[in-house]
């Protein structure tokens, strides 16, 4: 049975649970008992608590011993990626993460492993981001001579610049042979703002997203292994699983 197909609860492995977005993702998934059940939360450190809340808890080194699960959601550090990935093709599972600096050679693997297992890796799990990207990436091949200028806002604490999401924009934009621009701000308490700005003569097309929670993205993972569950092996984009 196709698990996305299906009445029961999607069996989840959280894998970075102790982070920020391992945190919302036990709560959100708490909040949809009927759609998720999560089986085990992974920490790097030993856990303070075997269980918490109804979820066993793991340290990294015991991941062997994880129940079995359909899906893991993946928001980590480089250093765990691999063993992490190991365990999904061991078991057939798929692979949601948002895990970014990952290496050459991970990439690599990733690219190996999604000929045996389904998988998503993305900078941006929000919904509203994935639909931008494909506008984006059709503005641009309508538009291929105008100038294209990615502004990005973000918080003060955040160092990388351009931010993950404007590159992937400018990817989108650049297929169609497009020269893309990046401005970027720290300001604040932004959680992000990104405009893609086409210019002509006489004439200006801005499209925007703004995110005003950081809940978009853990529940965006979520959505994106409800549809991913049961998919065939193969690597997968946000937006591919939109509907």
């Amino acid at each position: 049975m196709n698990p996305a197909d299906s009445s029961s609860p999607l069996r989840l492995l959280i894998h970075g649970a102790s982070g920020r977005m391992g945190q919302s993702l036990l709560r959100l998934a708490a909040e949809q008992p009927d759609q998720f059940t999560v089986v085990g939360a992974v920490t790097g450190r030993p856990p303070p608590q075997r269980v918490v809340d109804g979820v066993p808890h793991f340290a990294a080194r015991e991941m062997n011993g994880v129940p079995a699960f359909d899906v893991v959601i993946d928001f980590s550090l480089p250093e765990g990626f691999d063993s992490i990935l190991s365990l999904c093709s061991q078991r057939g599972a798929a692979l949601v993460s948002g895990t970014t600096g990952l290496s050459d050679a991970q990439r690599q693997t990733l690219d190996e492993a999604s000929e045996r297992i389904p998988l998503v890796w993305a900078s941006n799990f929000s919904l509203g981001v994935a639909v931008l990207t494909e506008l984006t990436e059709r503005a641009a091949k309508a538009l291929a001579q105008w100038d294209c200028d990615i502004i990005e806002s973000h918080h003060t604490q955040k160092k990388d610049a351009p931010s993950g999401t404007a590159l992937t924009l400018g990817q989108a934009a650049s297929t169609a042979g497009v020269e893309v621009h990046y401005a970027s701000l720290r300001a604040g308490d932004i959680v992000g703002e990104h405009t893609v700005q086409f210019a002509g003569l006489g004439e200006r097309i801005e499209l925007v997203h703004r995110a005003t929670n950081r809940d978009i993205f853990a529940r965006g993972a979520l959505h994106a292994a409800r549809r991913l569950a049961g998919k065939p092996p193969g690597s997968y984009r946000v937006r591919d699983l939109l509907d």
